[in-house]
């Protein structure tokens, strides 16, 4: 920046750096990588992954998978837990496997990520399609999340307390279905993946 009578010059940052939408620094380390990106997001009750390419003209989607996706499978469970953010990233290397996308790499954006995650729990699912993406196994869910051992334990627990049993899996009562039976439903749902 160089000096004016006025004092220093201010640039002013690009608009999605002032939206704390985008870090240029890690985008380009990203692009560097010449590998498509698996950009994975969250939210309260979807998680989204896509393959995406860079090009001059804008990023390029190559594959993308929601967790609302699932519900065409059978899953009648909640889209934004850990079993389905799992079954989402199978879906979305399964889709990608056809695609004969082979590589990617890691793209969390700004979100916090967390081991054990659903961010997590997606990458897991992508690399069991068989995808070449490169990642910490120590920030990968157990397995026993994945398949949601952990809701149907905790469900069972709950049970008792008919009212806050009610209210926490009302999304599943209202399909008819067990909450307790969240780790059969889950084989299920990977089984019609994998064979699709």
């Amino acid at each position: 920046m160089k000096p004016t009578k006025y004092g220093k010059r201010r640039t002013v940052p690009f608009r999605r750096k002032r939206a704390s939408k985008t870090n240029y620094k890690k985008r380009i380390a990203l692009i560097k990588s010449e590998m498509g990106r698996l950009v994975i997001r969250k939210a309260n009750n979807t998680v989204t992954a896509q393959i995406i390419d860079y090009e001059p003209k804008g990023d390029k989607v190559l594959v993308s998978a929601r967790s609302n996706e699932l519900r065409k499978l059978g899953w009648k469970m909640h889209t934004g837990s850990i079993p389905s953010a799992y079954l989402t990233g199978l879906l979305l290397g399964t889709k990608a496997k056809k695609k004969k996308i082979k590589d990617a790499v890691l793209d969390l954006g700004l979100q916090t990520p967390m081991s054990g995650g659903r961010l997590f729990a997606a990458l897991k699912g992508a690399i069991d399609a068989g995808m070449n993406i490169p990642h910490d196994p120590e920030a990968l869910p157990s397995n026993d999340r994945i398949s949601g051992k952990h809701i149907a334990e905790y469900a069972a627990k709950l049970k008792n307390d008919t009212e806050r049993y009610s209210k926490q899996f009302s999304r599943c009562l209202k399909e008819k279905m067990n909450p307790e039976e969240m780790p059969k439903a889950f084989e299920e749902t990977k089984k019609k993946i994998l064979a699709a």
